[in-house]
């Protein structure tokens, strides 16, 4: 017996002498050096990737585990995540395409039921109409975190609807103000914040592409709502012209809705006002906000102000309903081209270039120009430097941002920042009527005040 266990033992030692000696990493050792060749991750993604190993959304009877939001798990592309920038860039075409032809508006609020106001308090409309569509992100971005996007866009989409049509029923200026300054605002803006926010969550190496590809729907409504308007309001008038305006866009918030997902479960926890004051404290966040207020209290003007100015200025009357459309025409070019630039260069730097271009073509050629040239050869070049901002906006916040808190935290972001463009029309209009009527203090507040202080 004893000599089987001493030749058990000795065979035991044996087996053991040729087994391969295996050399096991430290526990301890950091995870996040290499991961597929991907690029490393900032702290903020180290943090959420070390929480999601204990974290999970209860759904139903089923636990079912976030998922990472480290670079390498962004699919960067795939049917569901283009199938997002297509619904995406259908509402951003819906929302924010006609916002790109408030000009329209504003001319015929100014010329027509709303004359007796003047032009800066009828610039209120428009300006709180831009607040509301950007600002209240505040509030969709948390409901977005808390409860996914597919019922903040069926009910966007029922009220923006809702509000342009009784803004076509509209006569009175406080008429018109609740309906497409509040009402419709409110609804447009729900439907641009989901679709900003869910194509982030597909993206990480080609999200600002993709975003410039999305966003180029509104430079695209730009271009197509103007002529609508332009052709119809003479032989329908403004009220049916409207409407008929509201059922084509009722469509694209239709596919919209069906196209439009997030990559990630939404998260339910308790609303802390933390949430929205901690990105704050972090100075990378805050000078993004800071510089996106200063660039939205100029970028607005030429959008609201250059028809009327070019009328002023005795560019003929057939070219002047048309100089929107041709800032929004190459604006397309605009959002998409930086979008591309932004993630090789980075989309930082992108946007210091976009915003000193904004201001030097702002001031050297808006302000002396003089004659049809000029103007529409600046209207050009605007589009092109906005539609890059326009793009490469929600990216720039993303990159500093925890993915998972993307709708809060651009929430916050759209709230501050749309400060800027409530302001900044009426102080414009109020400029002019200071000035008699004379466009240059609204020249060089645009330029001076409103873009240089974006290189913030």
């Amino acid at each position: 017996m004893g000599e089987i266990q001493k030749k058990s033992e000795t065979t035991s030692e044996q087996n053991a002498t040729q087994m391969p000696s295996t050399t096991f990493p430290p526990v301890s050792a950091p995870a996040f050096s290499i991961y597929n060749g991907q690029p490393l991750p900032t702290n903020a993604e180290k943090t959420a990737f070390a929480s999601d190993i204990e974290e999970s959304v209860a759904t139903d009877s089923e636990v079912v585990p976030v998922r990472h939001t480290l670079p390498a798990d962004f699919p960067d592309g795939g049917l569901d995540a283009w199938l997002c920038v297509f619904g995406g860039w259908c509402a951003m075409f819906a929302a924010f395409g006609l916002v790109n032809c408030l000009g329209v508006f504003l001319t015929y609020y100014v010329e027509g039921p709303l004359s007796s106001y003047g032009s800066s308090a009828v610039s209120w409309i428009v300006t709180t109409q831009l607040y509301f569509q950007s600002g209240s992100a505040i509030v969709w971005g948390r409901l977005y975190d808390v409860y996914g996007p597919k019922w903040l866009l069926y009910g966007g989409s029922l009220m923006y609807i809702f509000g342009l049509m009784m803004t076509s029923l509209a006569t009175q200026y406080y008429q018109i103000f609740l309906a497409q300054s509040l009402v419709s605002a409110m609804g447009s803006g729900a439907i641009f914040n989901v679709s900003i926010t869910c194509a982030t969550t597909w993206f990480h190496k080609k999200r600002a592409a993709a975003m410039g590809i999305l966003v180029s729907g509104s430079s695209l409504g730009g271009v197509i709502l103007p002529i609508i308007f332009n052709q119809l309001i003479p032989r329908l008038g403004f009220p049916r012209t409207l409407r008929i305006v509201a059922l084509i866009l009722l469509a694209l918030c239709s596919a919209a809705c069906l196209t439009i997902k997030s990559r990630l479960p939404p998260r339910p926890k308790a609303l802390k006002t933390g949430d929205y004051i901690r990105p704050l404290t972090e100075p990378a966040f805050l000078f993004t906000v800071l510089s996106g207020f200063f660039f939205l209290l100029g970028m607005f003007i030429p959008f609201n102000y250059v028809t009327l100015q070019a009328e002023a200025a005795g560019v003929s009357p057939t070219l002047v309903p048309y100089l929107l459309s041709i800032i929004n025409g190459v604006s397309i070019f605009g959002r998409i081209i930086p979008g591309f630039v932004a993630d090789v260069v980075g989309r930082y730097n992108t946007m210091i270039i976009i915003t000193a271009l904004s201001a030097l073509f702002t001031l050297s050629l808006w302000i002396p120009g003089r004659g049809s040239a000029a103007i529409v050869v600046y209207g050009a070049i605007f589009g092109f430097t906005s539609g890059g901002y326009v793009s490469i906006g929600a990216p720039c916040i993303a990159q500093i941002s925890d993915i998972r808190e993307i709708g809060t935290r651009t929430g916050t972001a759209y709230l501050l920042q749309a400060l800027g463009g409530l302001l900044g029309s009426p102080i414009a209009g109020a400029i002019v009527s200071k000035m008699g009527g004379n466009y240059l203090g609204l020249q060089l507040f645009c330029g001076i005040i409103g873009f240089q202080w974006a290189k913030v």
